[in-house]
């Protein structure tokens, strides 16, 4: 991954930070998306650490690139001379050293080795974020899908009550009619009772999910937002397929960055060779020199030098050093195989939850069906004065039930095909399945 394509993406994130705060009005699941990377704290802390990590690169490229110093220096001193005897004092004398003083190492192998090794981090920095990136727009289209369920619920509830007030109007028709006695009143009356105070729970949880989803999208709480509705294409089973997992990695920023990471671990198993290394610099100055900084009479001064520094013994740290380098590379290989298996294994999973929770839909609608016949039969049984209302609140509530069911078959169903881009390593992948 290259530094500068990071940096454009940052400037893409910018701007869509930029259309989250111009109209947060109006929020769909694209405008949500597309604010994560410019709002969302934790997006932002995952993109300052990757930038902080751009930055070690550079701090660590210094110590391979030429160091040049300017120094100026007025002093004034005394000289004493010790003799065996006799103690002399010498006439005080004044320098002036104008210099420019250099060193470049001209073969440090461990040096540039672990500027590799921070180059390798930062890539290992950017794939986290990514990954980070990732990991939040799942949970925001998780939080957005929960909030759609929670407020389909509300209507789902509105049509509860709808239906206990009709049945109550009905009781007491029923009953000044004298084909009904004033239980089926009461019976309706509670029905009623029981879907206003679902209703205003139901109210509670709507508002809990709302500043969830507020919270990720750093959208002030208090603000009235409208919520667009979202409906995921239902895919048949036999469509979604298995992919080829070695692409599937690819696509997989947590994979990418494990990947990273055992290369940067490779690096520094070298790095810890090359300390055993005699490492070449070389050093040197140039300047004018004279009693007083505003004499005319400056006389040229200069030195240049080459050195040669061997390490001898070090106390056993190199070899502790690339032992330790080792088992890291083996630690790390054993993760990355792991997560291989791991990846392999969530995306067939998904891919078996995005095909159940479709037919679930199907099992659910069919059961609505049923439930609304169902009331049909016991209202016309009811209205005909051959049944009481029991019959009736019975199949009311199964038809809340199934409508019910319903609706949290096909939030199921959303979350499934959330988790299944996620697994293909492009969350995004969801908005591009909308339902026309």
């Amino acid at each position: 991954m290259a530094n500068s394509v990071f940096r454009l993406a940052l400037a893409l994130n910018l701007s869509a930070g930029l259309l989250h705060a111009a109209d947060a009005g109006a929020m769909t699941l694209e405008k949500a998306v597309a604010s994560v990377e410019g709002a969302n704290v934790t997006v932002l802390i995952g993109r300052e650490t990757a930038a902080q990590a751009l930055e070690a690169v550079t701090q660590q490229r210094a110590t391979t690139l030429p160091i040049v110093n300017g120094t100026l220096q007025q002093r004034r001193s005394q000289g004493v001379s010790i003799a065996t005897v006799v103690v002399a004092s010498g006439r005080p004398a004044s320098r002036f050293d104008a210099l420019v003083s250099g060193s470049y190492s001209l073969l440090d192998l461990e040096r540039r080795s672990n500027l590799k090794s921070v180059r390798a981090g930062a890539d290992v920095a950017q794939a986290n974020y990514l990954s980070t990136v990732q990991s939040v727009l799942a949970e925001v289209m998780r939080s957005y899908f929960t909030h759609l369920r929670n407020l389909r619920r509300l209507d789902v509830l509105d049509a509860n009550i709808a239906r206990a007030k009709s049945l109550l109007d009905l009781a007491r028709n029923q009953l000044n009619a004298g084909v009904a006695t004033q239980i089926d009143v009461t019976r309706a009356e509670a029905q009623l009772a029981q879907a206003e105070q679902a209703r205003l729970q139901q109210t509670t949880t709507v508002q809990q999910s709302e500043l969830v989803l507020k919270r990720l999208l750093d959208v002030d709480p208090a603000k009235e937002i409208n919520w667009a509705d979202f409906a995921v294409r239902r895919t048949p089973a036999n469509l979604l397929t298995f992919s080829d997992a070695k692409s599937t990695f690819e696509k997989r920023a947590d994979y990418l960055a494990a990947q990273r990471v055992l290369e940067q671990t490779q690096i520094n198993v070298r790095t810890a060779t090359f300390t055993r290394l005699p490492s070449l610099n070389l050093t040197g100055n140039y300047g004018l020199a004279s009693a007083k900084f505003d004499d005319d009479n400056k006389q040229e001064q200069w030195s240049a030098g080459v050195g040669l520094s061997v390490p001898i013994f070090d106390g056993l740290r190199a070899g502790a050093d690339r032992r330790i380098a080792l088992s890291r590379q083996r630690a790390q290989e054993l993760r990355l195989r792991s997560l291989e298996l791991q990846i392999s294994a969530e995306l067939k999973l998904a891919l078996q939850d995005a095909g159940s929770r479709n037919a679930q839909i199907e099992v659910a609608e069919k059961s609505l069906r049923l439930a609304q016949e169902e009331l049909r039969l016991a209202q016309q049984r009811y209205q005909q004065g051959v049944a009481d209302n029991r019959e009736v609140v019975e199949a009311q509530n199964r038809l809340a039930v199934a409508d019910d069911n319903l609706v949290e078959a096909i939030y199921q169903y959303n979350l499934s095909r959330v988790e299944l881009a996620r697994s293909k390593g492009e969350v995004r992948g969801v908005l591009a399945e909308k339902s026309s």
